[in-house]
């Protein structure tokens, strides 16, 4: 695919870098930064659609932003949920007043969301799901009863939207919806944080009890189209911004592997070649699909890539350090026992990258019965 940028386009750049540079520096509450992106229109980008305080670009500026975004340094973003799964949803799928309602805060960075799909039982497999909700008595909203796991930002969200039973006894994707419901109701949402090998609870298990929902997206029953479409929109120019945070990885590689002397190994040296080969593959196959290939596995043959890469790249990172790679960067305290450097962290928190955002099992099954028409992998019955 030839991807090239115009003029207009480099003068985005610098423009954008501009307002990086006098912003991002010093940026550490995340909320407040999510305020300070919408404020200047930054959220939503891509959106195809304004009108609800957010700038509209191109898909070559959404790169640019992405990218000079993932070379500032700025802070991570904790409003990426609501703006580049709930909010391109919502514009295929919701109404004309949840628009209204719910894509104005996303882009003014008020409103933060999680996504409640995955359970216990149910991870990879999502027409598994049990979560069930039922219709109150005067028929305009849904008590919600379940519990999801692995929800990313939980901790911080005012909303989660959840894939939920609306149907009882119906069985895998057929009666399921597509809930919006407030995260603040104590006593019926309960969020418990996962601790994760790198000390940190970026991940959460929320339960249910009764929880309180009046909005459906794309109406009751409905929820797998809904839903699969959502899946769609994880992929994309994200994918590009993703990559350009895994480059300075392998240069922060590269240079330990240099100042440790294992450069001068011919296997680590053909390691560090290959994640180089890789990534720029990786690339390639971003900007060929990045317009809409048509390809029904791309999304599942990306996660395959950059999953695997990335987690290789971890262990090439402990490796190059040898020994030193064992110790922590503090000394233990009681008060902070759990110190860890970047190469340790992105050991540890690499580990989960093939499990997350789909299992590598899951991702070659879609390849295998959706691309490659093989016969289907038996389910049990739920």
């Amino acid at each position: 695919m030839d991807f090239g940028f115009t003029a207009e386009d480099e003068r985005f750049r610098g423009e954008v870098r501009d307002w990086l540079a006098a912003h991002a520096t010093g940026a550490r509450d995340r909320r407040a930064w999510e305020r300070t992106l919408g404020a200047a229109g930054w959220i939503g980008l891509g959106w195809g659609v304004g009108g609800y305080g957010n700038r509209r670009a191109g898909l070559t500026r959404q790169v640019v932003w992405a990218e000079e975004y993932a070379r500032s340094g700025a802070p991570p973003r904790s409003g990426h949920i609501g703006e580049n799964l709930l909010a391109p949803t919502l514009i295929a799928h919701g109404s004309e007043e949840q628009k209204a309602r719910f894509l104005p805060p996303i882009a003014a960075g008020d409103e933060l969301w999680c996504q409640g799909y995955s359970e216990p039982g149910a991870g990879s497999d999502l027409a598994g799901i049990r979560t069930a909700a039922v219709r109150e008595a005067d028929g305009r909203a849904y008590r919600v009863t379940g519990q999801k796991i692995w929800t990313s930002l939980a901790h911080e969200a005012d909303w989660c939207f959840v894939l939920a039973r609306t149907e009882a006894g119906s069985r895998r994707h057929r009666g399921l919806s597509f809930l919006l419901v407030p995260m603040d109701q104590p006593g019926r949402i309960e969020v418990r944080p996962i601790r994760q090998l790198t000390g940190t609870s970026d991940f959460n298990e929320v339960f249910f009890d009764g929880a309180h929902a009046e909005e459906v997206v794309g109406g009751e029953g409905d929820g797998w189209r809904v839903a699969m479409s959502l899946l769609g929109f994880e992929r994309g120019v994200s994918t590009l911004a993703q990559q350009i945070g895994f480059a300075q990885e392998l240069e922060g590689v590269v240079r330990a592997a240099v100042e440790s002397g294992a450069v001068r190994d011919p296997v680590v040296r053909e390691r560090l070649v290959r994640q180089w080969a890789e990534l720029r593959t990786m690339r390639w196959n971003a900007l060929r699909t990045l317009g809409g290939s048509g390809d029904a596995g791309a999304p599942s043959v990306a996660k395959l890539l950059w999953a695997g890469w990335h987690q290789r790249l971890g262990e090439l990172a402990v490796l190059v350090r040898g020994a030193a790679a064992s110790v922590g960067p503090a000394d233990w305290s009681v008060s902070s026992p759990y110190e860890l450097d970047a190469a340790q962290h992105l050991f540890l928190f690499s580990r989960a990258d093939t499990l997350y955002g789909g299992s590598d099992q899951i991702q070659r099954t879609i390849i295998a019965e959706r691309v490659l028409g093989l016969p289907r992998e038996p389910k049990g019955a739920v």
